[in-house]
């Protein structure tokens, strides 16, 4: 497939349309994921329990502007978190304010007071994520084995009723893939290493150069 030829997503609208849960491409380092309309086709396409977290995927920027009324960030923090889930595409958990608490929807991804949230908004998935500004995400793995890496991976992994987008060839899969790097974040901007992931792991074992490196480049 020439890397300007679109990405064959009809399977997988078909698939989030109907409630059904589809495994996405993600850029590289990034491996695929799992995603649905509703949090409980996300787990269950995963094998784990129903009622386990996910994380709001805020592709649209309008979620985003309707989710800042609830999260208990200052306007410097907020342009960070922005930069983070757009430019960086980690997972970032967002505290949330006691005092107007996000919306029902948003409870599947609510941990400890903090929103966990994923903001990557590849060019190629575009006019299918622009379908669905409400999607619930996960790492593209079931319970005990590491996120797929490709599309063969995740479709022998997911078996044939959940559709796999396959972006191999717009992906540079001869570098290592991982999972989402996960951070959290306070209310005044300062960022704290919750998991190893992609993003990460060209700065070493410490994550605090990694942090180092995020606070200069979300400064400006």
């Amino acid at each position: 497939m020439p890397a300007t030829a679109p990405l064959d997503t009809s399977a997988a609208a078909h698939a989030l349309a109907t409630g059904r849960a589809a495994v996405l491409p993600n850029p590289s380092p990034l491996t695929y994921v799992v995603t649905a309309t509703t949090p409980q086709a996300v787990n269950d396409a995963k094998g784990r329990p129903t009622g386990q977290e996910v994380a709001l995927w805020v592709h649209d920027d309008t979620t985003w502007t309707d989710l800042a009324t609830h999260l208990d960030l200052t306007p410097t923090a907020r342009r960070a978190a922005t930069t983070l889930l757009r430019d960086h595409l980690v997972t970032l958990l967002v505290p949330t304010r006691n005092d107007t608490p996000p919306p029902a929807w948003t409870t599947p991804a609510l941990r400890d007071g903090h929103l966990l949230l994923f903001g990557a908004r590849w060019q190629p998935l575009t006019p299918l994520l622009d379908r669905f500004p409400h999607l619930y995400v996960s790492s593209a793995n079931r319970t005990g084995h590491a996120p797929a890496a490709t599309a063969p991976e995740a479709t022998a992994m997911f078996g044939p009723d959940i559709p796999v987008t396959d972006a191999d060839t717009l992906r540079n899969t001869d570098t290592p893939q991982a999972a989402t790097t996960m951070l959290r974040i306070t209310r005044d901007g300062d960022l704290a290493h919750i998991r190893h992931g992609a993003q990460d792991q060209a700065h070493g074992s410490d994550p605090s150069r990694y942090l180092e490196h995020l606070r200069e480049a979300t400064a400006h």
